[in-house]
């Protein structure tokens, strides 16, 4: 086994594959950090994070701080003495927690940085209809997203994936870069980058930054009076979580999976058409989105013959 000593953090699925591969590497993992246990769902039952279950199932020393400045905790994190840390999908790091460890904090982000810093990558580059990302990791430092770059992996993005399917190929991607970033740290063989000497050695102008905030609900819902295509990469973006969304004789559907149709109107955009059995599709600038699956609120999700069944107009 590996004797650099490592903490893992982070929360989400996205982050199992990358602490499940460390592990099968042999590297030593002394301590994962991540959220505390939340009420979740209807019955409001105590849930644990992917990470800290997959944690649980590997024998792994857990901590699950409510404050990352708390000095009970910044404490037994010094305590563990690690050489190294490693963030995968986790919250925002004070600068005493990121810089305990003589070898810094690495992180692994769902972009090809500079581009997409921010807490919804995946999500960002579907809605704006890049037809490459990538993953990327880094060393952390003061402001966020902006560290050392250590080595990228570029991915591209077909016509039709949604955020999900991204996501599932990224998480993958994304933790076999992350061991190769440890292995070249251990065996020396890395090179720190400056984000601003990435664009320099690149020969490429100066490129505009796109940015990727936290989705809101203010990004959620069509505009229908939007381009066909912006309006398909907003569903493909934003699918299957937190789906977006537009109402149907006034209840609220979600929309998990549609077709565009590049073709001049009948109807206004917003208005639908529908033979009540096979399609149901609505009316956008220069196109119609086609339904294909579908949730109405308060119901389970459903593909659209089913729903036409079912649904009274």
């Amino acid at each position: 086994m590996n004797s650099l000593r490592l903490i893992f953090m982070g929360t989400p699925e996205f982050a199992v594959p990358s602490l499940s591969k460390l592990l099968q590497a042999g590297y030593n993992i002394i301590g994962v950090i991540t959220a505390p246990d939340k009420p979740a769902g209807r019955g409001l039952q105590v849930t644990e994070s992917a990470v800290k279950k997959f944690a649980v199932a590997n024998n792994l020393k857990i901590l699950q701080p409510e404050k990352l400045k708390s000095p009970d905790f910044l404490e037994e994190l010094k305590s563990l003495n690690a050489d190294l840390q490693v963030v995968v999908a986790f919250r925002m790091l004070p600068e005493v927690v990121w810089n305990m460890p003589p070898l810094g904090t690495i992180n692994l982000h769902a972009s090809l940085l500079p581009q997409y810093r921010g807490a919804a990558p995946i999500n960002w580059a579907i809605i704006n209809g890049e037809k490459e990302t990538g993953v990327t990791t880094f060393k952390l430092q003061h402001e966020i997203d902006t560290g050392n770059i250590l080595l990228t992996e570029k991915i591209k993005i077909g016509d039709d994936d949604t955020a999900g399917e991204l996501h599932d190929r990224m998480k993958e991607i994304g933790a076999d870069l992350l061991v190769k970033t440890i292995d070249g740290i251990v065996n020396h063989t890395l090179k720190e980058i400056s984000q601003q000497e990435l664009s320099t050695i690149s020969h490429q102008p100066s490129p505009i930054l796109r940015h990727a905030p936290k989705i809101n609900a203010e990004t959620y819902r069509i505009d229908w009076n939007k381009d066909v295509n912006d309006v398909f990469n907003l569903i493909r973006g934003l699918s299957p979580y937190p789906a977006a969304f537009t109402y149907l004789n006034g209840k609220l559907i979600k929309i998990f999976k549609a077709i565009k149709e590049i073709d001049e109107p009948s109807s206004s955009p917003g208005e639908f058409e529908t033979d009540k059995k096979t399609y149901l599709k609505f009316a956008c600038l220069n196109g119609y989105i086609s339904i294909k699956e579908l949730q109405l609120e308060g119901k389970k999700k459903i593909m659209i013959d089913e729903f036409l069944r079912g649904f009274r107009f």
